[in-house]
């Protein structure tokens, strides 16, 4: 039965409102249109139709796979569509099947046999493919020389086998240079180097495994098969940090593979080796968790388990419904995560951990909580945790009871909801504070850490401020430790900087914070004390800096800067987040309320508590103080921070990091010491992940780099692609006009550098962003997005926007070209200049948009700024040059009487080329016949 004809009716509305809406550029709807359309039609040929549309909008949309599908449907209904054809042979090309793209193509020209289009495609096709054949060729030998020099006992040049090594990593990396390492029997050879027990040699195997491991489902099967999930976990297992962490990327390498090849439907060769991976998975994370508790893991071993554990069990995305991965671990595992946690290596026969394991547990904890999506997971997650510490607590006498507040510490650091839970144990609290007085080292050290993780996160606060501060101050003043000094210090820190940076709000007598920085000064600089407790004296600064006397006093004493600096770069990363916290407090990026002058005053009326800005947080002392940072070489501790991939570098840290970051380049003339000093490399990551507000800070910093720095130099080679991303990411109207403004001033600086860095921001999407804030009511965010259209004028996809029928984008650039502001003319009017000499139709179709284009131009022509002259001038003579009527209508206008004057400006210098352009539009009025050549006119 045919279908109704309502519902053809509907259909074919949609199909028309799709073809509207992807002439005009908006792909996402013109998507919607057809997907509806497909889903009312039931007539092949129309149903054939949509899908070859849908194909083209998938590829405007850069999703490939599903073009190729759609093109393919409607190839199945009629073999001969010439467009389905080309649009699957494109998104052929762009999955990496060149050689199914070619028969495509082939089969287009054979149909259409003068058609230059798929005449150029094939040729570029096949220099592609020839390519491919040589790379393989030349590959060929190459790799069966790296493992001859690798593998041969004899060979004793390090330095060739070193060289080796590291082509064989470069090569692995590539597509054809991995496929081939694999077919020339690569894994076997692999196997063998790391059997040589040569650290060097087991490195540069794992290297390569990884590159041969990277997206590719069937080559990681493989490769897990062949090696062995076992293998991998002992190597991992080894007590050298390098080539733990290299284990750890292979696995890493493999799950995502496989993973990744779980969500995608694979075609082809593929689909064919690997049936269903989630077995191999889950095997892979039950060998991590084993790693954990297993004694002869090495420290590095142990802290590479945990990253990996971090990185794959919890949730990409929490749009991703699936978080039985997460419950999985949380069910067999968590135990042994809070063992790891609650570790005591001064205990003998403890768990080896690094001076980060620790950290990293209660990360992994954190990141495993976070993932839970109902409060009966929670509660379960509460349970097991509740019952892991109270068996220690209760069951193993005197060193049982301190593992368990150690454990509960590791907690309070991570889930700190799970850790209150914890702490409110019959007699944790006690215990804590008791062990406070104990005669054993080792106790008092647990437990004052204890004190200082539940000062901050505990709801009984007010019960370790009544009991706690008096023993802290005690244990202070008498200790002879100061190891255990140290941490009561910051304990006291803590529960003395409840205020915060409210100056009215100070926990302790006048002065006395001043006592307390200046003696964690004192530790902080003094050598002789391990780096681990040293970390603690930032700890404390971290809260005392709240305070702007001890600011003030901070940034002045070098020695201490540069103590600090030297700790973040150091091997112990449990240290990055106080840094960064102090260095957000001197910098004061942290976020500040403005106070209504008006609540101000109720406030004050009602005799309630108003928080008070400390007189050294002004602005004139925070720029002083940044001064000081720059000097003392914050820019490199802060770049060392950010380069390390370490689990103690969690989003709040980087968040911390982008702040201050953004602090540092506030002052134009301090971009460049930040730039030179590695500040631009380092912000990009910082902008792609972390938190959204993190993101944002350090997308506003590349903006202001961007802005007064030259983007080619502060962004060298293929990083000035990355910036992009970040920029357009401030296009959104949920984000200041400050930093909209920026992103548009940035961008339109790396618009003007290549048609490349153009066509990387209109793949991100931000045309429409950029058209849009042209609209603003801001006029200086309305100058800024009509400067940088200006410069994205010189791109083809562009310049076709305009053309575009019913847009009134022409028309605005028309009528702002005719505004008051000087610079929204001089934008409005060179986007005018740049579209009508690439577009000639765009030339006919000004005269169509608004009837006052005439004085619009001669407006520009009669302005008294130069630049706006000849831009008006270069208008004309294209639009003269693109239509003989135009021409005629502004030959019988004033337009004649204003070139013939500008045309005469000879004898000034500035205004050659304005006398020039009108010299050569009075040429064009002659050559069409509307006016005579005269003795003044030639």
């Amino acid at each position: 039965m045919g279908e109704s004809s309502p519902e053809k009716a509907n259909s074919e509305s949609l199909r028309e409102d799709g073809n509207k809406h992807f002439k005009a550029g908006d792909y996402e709807a013109a998507l919607s249109c057809y997907t509806k359309a497909i889903s009312l039609t039931s007539d092949k040929a129309d149903k054939a139709v949509l899908h070859r549309n849908r194909s083209a909008c998938y590829l405007k949309l850069d999703d490939f796979t599903k073009a190729e599908e759609d093109a393919s449907k409607a190839i199945e209904v009629d073999g001969g569509d010439v467009k389905a054809l080309f649009r699957r042979s494109q998104a052929l090309e762009k999955l990496g099947r060149v050689d199914q793209a070619i028969i495509d193509l082939r089969r287009c020209l054979t149909l259409e046999p003068k058609n230059k289009v798929f005449q150029e495609a094939v040729r570029n096709l096949g220099i592609r493919a020839q390519e491919k054949v040589r790379l393989l060729s030349s590959t060929d030998s190459r790799v069966d020389q790296m493992f001859q020099i690798l593998l041969d006992p004899e060979e004793k040049d390090a330095e060739k086998q070193q060289k080796a090594a590291q082509n064989l990593i470069v090569l692995a990396r590539e597509d054809a240079g991995a496929e081939k390492i694999f077919q020339s029997d690569g894994i076997r050879l692999l196997l063998r180097m790391m059997d040589t027990k040569k650290p060097d040699m087991i490195l540069a195997a794992l290297r390569t495994l990884v590159g041969l491991c990277t997206d590719h489902q069937s080559r990681a099967m493989a490769i897990l098969s062949a090696v062995g999930i076992e293998k991998l976990c002992a190597v991992m297992a080894m007590d050298d940090e390098q080539v733990s962490v290299a284990a750890c990327s292979v696995l890493h390498a493999v799950f995502d593979s496989l993973k990744e090849g779980m969500k995608k439907d694979f075609r082809g060769k593929e689909a064919a080796i690997v049936l269903d991976p989630s077995q191999e998975l889950k095997s892979v994370i039950h060998n991590l968790l084993e790693m954990l508790t297993r004694p002869s893991v090495s420290a590095h071993g142990r802290e590479s388990a945990l990253n990996l554990l971090m990185k794959v069990v919890p949730r990409k995305s929490f749009r991703d419904p699936d978080n039985g991965m997460t419950l999985w671990v949380i069910d067999t595992g968590l135990k042994k995560i809070l063992e790891v946690g609650g570790s005591l290596v001064e205990f003998p026969g403890s768990l080896s951990v690094t001076e980060s394991t620790r950290m990293s547990a209660s990360v992994l904890l954190n990141k495993l909580f976070d993932d839970l999506k109902c409060d009966a997971e929670r509660e379960n997650f509460h349970k097991l945790c509740e019952d892991y510490v109270r068996s220690l607590f209760e069951g193993h006498g005197m060193d049982g009871k301190l593992r368990s507040i150690q454990t509960v510490s590791c907690l309070l650091q991570g889930p700190s909801e799970a850790g209150n839970r914890t702490l409110e144990l019959t007699g944790i609290m006690e215990s804590i504070i008791s062990l406070c007085a104990s005669e054993r080292e080792i106790d008092q050290q647990v437990a004052v850490e204890a004190l200082i993780y539940a000062a901050g996160k505990a709801k009984r606060a007010s019960f370790i401020t009544a009991n706690g501060v008096t023993l802290l101050k005690d244990i202070y003043k008498k200790n002879e430790n100061d190891a255990i000094r140290i941490r009561a210090l910051v304990g006291l820190c803590k529960l003395g900087s409840a205020g915060g940076t409210d100056f009215s709000m100070k926990q302790f007598a006048e002065g006395s914070t001043i006592k307390l920085a200046k003696q964690c000064r004192k530790w902080l600089c003094n050598e002789t004390i391990e780096s681990s407790t040293r970390r603690w004296a930032v700890e404390g600064l971290a809260y005392l800096t709240f305070d702007a006397d001890v600011k003030e006093e901070f940034v002045e004493d070098k020695t201490a800067l540069q103590a600090m600096f030297t700790l973040a770069k150091s091997q112990d990363k449990t240290v990055l987040f106080a840094v960064a916290s102090t260095l957000v407090n001197c910098t004061n990026s942290y976020d500040r309320e403005a106070i209504d002058p008006q609540m101000l005053e109720l406030a004050k009326y009602a005799k309630q508590h108003v928080p008070e800005e400390h007189p050294k947080d002004k602005k004139e002392f925070v720029e002083t103080r940044v001064h000081k940072l720059l000097a003392a070489g914050v820019v490199s501790a802060l770049v060392c921070m950010v380069k390390n991939e370490s689990p103690a570098l969690t989003d709040s840290s980087k968040e911390l990091i982008s702040r201050v970051f953004l602090a540092l380049v506030d002052k134009a003339e301090d971009r460049g010491n930040v730039v030179a000093q590695g500040g631009g490399k380092a912000l990009i990551p910082l902008a792609l992940e972390g938190t959204d507000v993190g993101k944002t800070k350090a997308a506003q910093a590349l903006a202001k780099i961007s802005i007064t720095s030259n983007p080619e130099i502060a962004f060298p080679g293929e990083r000035i692609y990355e910036v992009v991303r970040p920029l357009v990411s401030l296009l959104h109207l949920n984000r200041t006009g400050l930093q909209n403004f920026e992103a548009l001033m940035a961008l339109t600086n790396l618009a003007g550098i290549s048609e490349r860095l153009r066509s990387k921001i209109i793949s991100e999407k931000a045309a429409s962003m950029i058209e849009g804030y042209m609209f603003e009511e801001h006029e200086m965010i309305r100058v800024a997005a009509t400067e940088c259209m200006c410069n994205m004028a010189m791109s083809k996809e562009v310049q076709d926007l305009f053309l575009v029928e019913g847009s009134d984008r022409l028309k605005l650039m028309v009528l702002y070209s005719g505004e008051d502001d000087e610079r929204l003319r001089r934008a409005a009017s060179g986007t005018l200049a740049m579209l009508t000499s690439l577009e000639p139709k765009l030339c006919t179709r000004i005269t169509q948009v608004t009837v006052h284009w005439m004085e619009i131009l001669q407006a520009l022509l009669l302005s008294e700024n130069i630049d706006l002259q000849h831009r008006g001038g270069v208008v004309v003579l294209n639009m003269m040059t693109a239509d003989k009527e135009v021409a005629e209508k502004m030959m019988e206008s004033e337009m004649l009487e204003i070139l013939s004057v500008l045309a005469k400006n000879e004898e000034e210098e500035k205004k050659k080329a304005v006398t020039s352009v009108a010299k050569e539009c009075l040429a064009k009025a002659v050559e069409y016949g509307l006016i005579k050549a005269t003795e003044s006119a030639e």
